[in-house]
Order: structure tokens, then sequence, then C-alpha cells
């Protein structure tokens, strides 16, 4: 079994006493029905798993369940088997998105108190969006991603001493020994091309044939298209022209999305793709990172929705993308060809399952910077530069954005191949890998008392 970092929220929900039901969101595919299974299994001798697709496609039970009573009818009518109480009975309600109604019962569920309750979707984040009805006093939002790097770097045995032994070259900015920089390096060239889609570093770990772990990739990616041409026709199209020029944008030298390119109309400004955007991010098969020109902690008081980067949800399939079967130029650093965009997408993946919001710095005067991180132990801003080639130390934007006064700014980070961590001003040179370590989790830390 994949180790998932999710797993330690998602018992603790299952072991705690509250009356909240969980809600697990994120794109199709991640893993989230295997991992509510495996959490489940631990604490409910009766665990009664619905897909709701399956159910849309076949008898419809659960399509005019409006009240409790409707619902257990429903229940009845879907399994024999007896049940017991909250105590050991858990109702899983998969793709809950299918019908919407349902999330607007789950208060009323939570209410009577019959059974525990979870629920999953991939394109809840889409319904919850347009839902007037959410029961949000009564559910708890998880969000899922696919495997980031640390949980890839488990998977191949790399272990949690290591990773640990990595996270204090961090803290104490240190250089990594170059045996364990080669072999994480070695790892993160694998894991741009293999990903982080549970079936796909599966079958990588199984036969380590990266045709098999492109027909994978390749089938999810159309997955998601599927998904969104079921949006509507006239949504829909603009949906797969915008997620379909995702790499040839991160190919620019200003990686932001361009309006007037999507349909070749000049007109057309951000205010007439907003929806479109919006279900790429919050079906969770795109990362949405929005700019920032004046930066102040905490970021969110000054980001611009308008100058927006799309980054895809998952570096694989971004690389099959690009090089379909050929792993070259990831594998050998080929000088001919420019990575950046795939270092940029790993390091925007390992920041949003941290649980970043994500933005990047985008100033006329002064330039652009790949992404800006909230620490909120030193409560300041601190930009991020990613580079993959070796002139890592030419950085016009950073160098400009740390001189900068007003911004405040106490340290930034280049992340480039190089495992030489040192320091030449307000500038820390560290590995890639070290994206790691940017971590906002809530669920990380133990309790704060106040």
């Amino acid at each position: 079994m994949l180790y998932r970092k999710i797993e330690s929220p998602i018992s603790n929900y299952f072991a705690s006493d509250t009356d909240k039901i969980l809600v697990v969101t994120g794109a199709r595919q991640i893993g989230k029905s295997y991992i509510i299974r495996y959490c489940a299994s631990k604490y409910f001798k009766n665990i009664i798993e619905i897909n709701l697709i399956t159910d849309s496609e076949g008898d419809r039970l659960f399509d005019k369940v409006h009240t409790p009573d409707d619902f257990y009818i429903a229940l009845s009518a879907f399994t024999s088997r007896p049940l017991g109480d909250r105590n050991d009975t858990l109702i899983f309600l998969d793709e809950i998105q299918v019908y919407p109604h349902l999330l607007t019962l789950l208060k009323f569920l939570r209410e009577d108190s019959r059974y525990r309750y979870v629920a999953s979707g991939s394109l809840l984040g889409v319904t919850l969006k347009k839902s007037s009805s959410v029961p949000l006093g009564s559910i708890d939002i998880l969000k899922m991603y696919p495997l980031d790097f640390e949980e890839f770097l488990i998977a191949n045995d790399f272990g949690r001493d290591g990773i640990t032994s990595l996270r204090d070259h961090f803290r104490n900015l240190t250089t990594v020994p170059d045996g364990i920089h080669s072999r994480v390096m070695n790892l993160f060239k694998r894991y741009l091309l293999v990903g982080g889609l549970p079936e796909a570093v599966n079958k990588f770990l199984e036969t380590r044939d990266l045709v098999q772990v492109r027909a994978i990739q390749n089938t999810i990616a159309e997955l998601y298209r599927i998904d969104a041409a079921k949006y509507d026709v006239e949504h829909s199209l603009k949906i797969a022209r915008i997620y379909s020029l995702i790499p040839s944008n991160m190919e620019n030298k200003k990686k932001r999305l361009v309006y007037n390119t999507i349909e070749h109309n000049k007109g057309k400004r951000a205010d007439d793709y907003e929806q479109e955007i919006e279900y790429l991010i919050s079906s969770g098969i795109a990362l949405g990172v929005n700019a920032i020109s004046n930066p102040k902690f905490p970021l969110c008081e000054t980001e611009q929705k308008k100058l927006i980067k799309l980054y895809y949800n998952d570096p694989g399939i971004l690389t099959a993308a690009l090089y379909h079967n050929n792993p070259t130029p990831v594998l050998n650093d080929d000088n001919g060809i420019n990575l950046g965009s795939v270092y940029e997408c790993a390091v925007a993946c390992q920041l949003a399952a941290n649980d970043n919001t994500l933005y990047y710095y985008d100033n006329r005067t002064r330039g652009e910077v790949d992404f800006l991180y909230d620490d909120f132990d030193s409560l300041s801003v601190v930009p991020l530069e990613v580079k993959s080639g070796k002139d890592y130390k030419r950085h016009v934007a950073i160098s400009r954005f740390v001189s900068t006064e007003e911004y405040s700014i106490k340290y930034a980070y280049v992340l480039s191949n190089s495992n030489i961590v040192e320091t030449d001003g307000k500038i820390r040179y560290v590995p890639i890998y070290f994206s790691l370590f940017f971590d906002n989790r809530l669920y990380k830390d133990g309790p704060v008392l106040i």
C-alpha cells in the first residue's frame, strides 16, 4: 500500500467523537476512496460504501432522497446487511457531487445521528461552489492531491529517517552529502516522469516501464476532459481549450494565461473565462496561481485573480504531454530542452499538497518571481525561484524583489539541481527537493494553546 500523509487526519477524524461529517474532495483517480476505506476498516465493524455514480447509472435509489427517512428507506433497499449504530457503522457516500441534494441532507443526517458518515467527490469543489445550501457548519472539508514528492520517496524505499535528515539540512542551511543528493535527485527526475497518480506510481514500482505509466496518465487526462464535457456545451469546449494550453503557456517567458489566445479573440478578458477557470481549479485537475504585484503578509490581502497561472495537478501528466514516451529530456538534463516548466509544476504540486495557497510575483517594473510563500513563523513573505539549469545564480527579478525595502523581505530561496547550500545576502540557494519543507498544513502540528 502506498503511504499517504492524509491518512493521519482521516484516521484522527474516525477516532474522534465529533458529530461533524468529513467530506474529502479532490480530482479523480488520486486515491480518495481507497484511503477512506483503509482508514475506516480500523474503526468500524460495518462499512456501507455507496458509489453514487453507479447509482445514478442504475437504480437511482438516492435520486429523490431529501429527508433522513427517505435516506434510510433507500439504504435498506441498497443493502440487506444488519447495521448497528454510530459506534460501529459508517456510511460512505462516494462521488456525492452526483446528487448535490445529498450535501444538503448531510446536515439532517448529522442531527439524526443514527450512523457515522463520510463523503467524497471528484468534482465536489465545483459542486460546493455552485450550491447555495451547503451545510458548512455540519461538515469538515479535507482537500486531497496526488502523491507529492515526499510520498513518492517513501514509495521508493527512501526512509522517513532520510527525509528527517533532509529536513535538518533545510533548517540548518547545510549542504546535503553528494551520495544522498544524487539518490534524491535520481528519484526526483523519476517523479517528474511518473507523477503522483496512485495507479501510475504502482505501475512504475511494478514494471519500471514508462510506456505503461504513460498509458495510465493519458487515460486519466482523458477522463478529466470527459468530466469537463459534462459541464455543458457552452463551457466545456472552452475548458478543454484552456486545459490543453497549460503546457504551452508554461513555456512562455510570461507564464500567465493569455485570455485572447483561448479563442483567438483579442477582445476577450478574464471575466469571459471565469467559470471555466473556476471549474479547472475547483475540480482539482489544475492548480491556479494568482498574481501579487505589491506583496504584503499575509498574501491573501493583495492577490490579483485576473493575472493567473495554471499548472497541471500532476507533473507526470505534464511530461506525458511534452515528451510522450521519451524519458531522456528529463533523465539526462538535455541542454537543448528547458525543463523549467516541469520543475515549476512539481514545486506547485508540492506547495499545494502542503496546504499553501499559490501565489506568484508579477510586477511590470521589477519582473516575475515563480512563487510567493506565506511564512507564518516569521510573519513575512518568502519569494521562491525555481531553476532547472546550471545558471541558477542568474535571477534578475528575485534580486530586485529582495532589494525593494517596502516589501520587508527577510530572505528568499532559489531552488535548483545543485546540492550546494549557500547564502548570498538575502538569497538562499538550496536543492529543488527542499520544496518539501515549505509546509503550512494545519494538521502537521499539535494543539496551539493561547
